[in-house]
């Protein structure tokens, strides 16, 4: 069983466009309850034809009632609204060392949760197998049986063709080129399985959460390594082979000299990473192995840590003003493990994007820290899979199932 590439998920815009229930269903996802009337008015759709698309999706569980309205004579309608507790997702955020899990609701509310240490390394078959024992004991607590399950949304931290699920050449991943994933933990849980990197995930989670309105949005995670998630004209962008947003590989023009894990020299990931930035203080005589180290040093006051990571928000200024350029994002969220650094890594980065961006570009732009946290790729990753199953299409397809 493979999973199709989410289709468009736009909502209808005519009655000609609403003749199926799922194309009904998307004027309800914004969770405000109406009437049979209100729904015929907004529709142009007869009323009868109306309550026939709003009967299946009551009997499949995506819309249930929510009160009545108010009554100008007679018996008062009822209204009905999104369920967002109809079915649930089994969210996976797996990086590194670590694997975070959870069971949400169709609504993005965490319902169980549990985080891992586990490391990538161990390779395809170690991890997702974890994956498929966590995640099932987590359906458990939260209530829920495996009938319930919409799909599988998983982060990866490394190239992924989307379309396939598959990761591409991933650097810190050995064994998962061309693993499938998808049909891997489709032999014990045969649900849609859609699988991203896990930045892009980041992405939409954060942006979805927080930044809802904002439809030109940037998403930097800066840790062991650093990418961005590229939100454009509300569309989540993947590039021709998925490796959009790849910025760890950008050269800065200061590193001709420094040698990158990648081959090439001057990378923005060599100078502005966690352990980028722990090596350079290690040079100065100070203790620190990672980005935890560094983190720590900075929390301590330390004024070389400090000093280092202001310049590590200035290398990465440097990419991003031309990022902003080209791309001219309302919003810039800067996430990741030395996000957790707030202003410091902050500062640098403002001080160059505004002095070398257009004016024009950055008249209204906002450079600020993740709200999300180490939950984006969490509330990224379920996101991914309700704006697949809450589809025109894959909604229809449902109800068409079930009869």
């Amino acid at each position: 069983m493979s999973t199709p590439t989410a289709p468009d998920t736009s909502g209808p815009e005519s009655a000609g466009s609403l003749s199926r229930a799922g194309d009904l269903f998307q004027l309800l996802r914004d969770g405000k309850a109406r009437t049979r009337a209100e729904l015929a008015l907004t529709t142009g759709l007869a009323r009868s034809t109306v309550a026939s698309r709003i009967g299946a999706l009551m009997l499949s569980g995506l819309v249930g009632p929510a009160g009545e309205a108010s009554s100008s004579g007679g018996r008062p309608p009822s209204r009905f609204a999104f369920n967002p507790a109809a079915r649930v997702v089994l969210a996976v955020d797996i990086g590194a060392t670590h694997v975070n899990i959870a069971v949400t609701d169709l609504g993005g509310t965490v319902l169980a949760e549990r985080r891992l240490s586990q490391d990538v390394a161990d390779g395809p078959e170690a991890v997702l197998d974890r994956v498929l024992a966590e995640g099932t004991k987590l359906l458990s607590q939260a209530g829920r049986g495996r009938d319930g399950l919409a799909g599988i949304g998983i982060g990866l931290p490394g190239p992924v063709e989307h379309a396939s699920g598959m990761p591409v050449k991933p650097p810190i991943m050995p064994g998962w080129d061309g693993f499938d994933v998808v049909r891997h933990l489709q032999r014990s849980l045969p649900v849609p399985v859609l699988v991203d990197n896990d930045v892009n995930i980041m992405a939409l989670g954060e942006q979805t959460a927080y930044w809802p309105e904002d439809d030109n949005f940037l998403f930097i995670k800066v840790a062991t390594g650093i990418g961005a998630g590229i939100i454009s004209s509300g569309q989540l962008q993947r590039g021709a082979n998925g490796t959009a947003g790849d910025l760890g590989h950008v050269r800065v023009p200061r590193g001709d000299d420094v040698l990158c894990r990648c081959g090439n020299y001057g990378c923005l990931e060599a100078l502005a990473s966690g352990p980028a930035v722990a090596h350079t203080l290690t040079l100065q005589g100070l203790m620190a192995d990672n980005g935890s180290d560094v983190l720590r040093l900075v929390a301590e006051g330390s004024l070389p840590a400090i000093q280092a990571l202001r310049q590590a928000g200035r290398d990465l200024g440097d990419v991003l003003a031309t990022v902003v350029n080209l791309l001219n994002p309302s919003t810039i969220v800067i996430g990741g493990s030395l996000g957790q650094a707030g202003e410091h890594l902050m500062a640098g980065v403002r001080e160059v994007v505004y002095r070398r961006s257009l004016p024009l570009a950055t008249t209204h732009l906002r450079i600020g820290l993740s709200m999300a946290g180490d939950q984006a790729a969490i509330l990224g990753a379920s996101q991914m899979v309700t704006q697949y199953v809450l589809s025109p299409a894959v909604v229809e397809a449902t109800l068409q199932a079930t009869g």
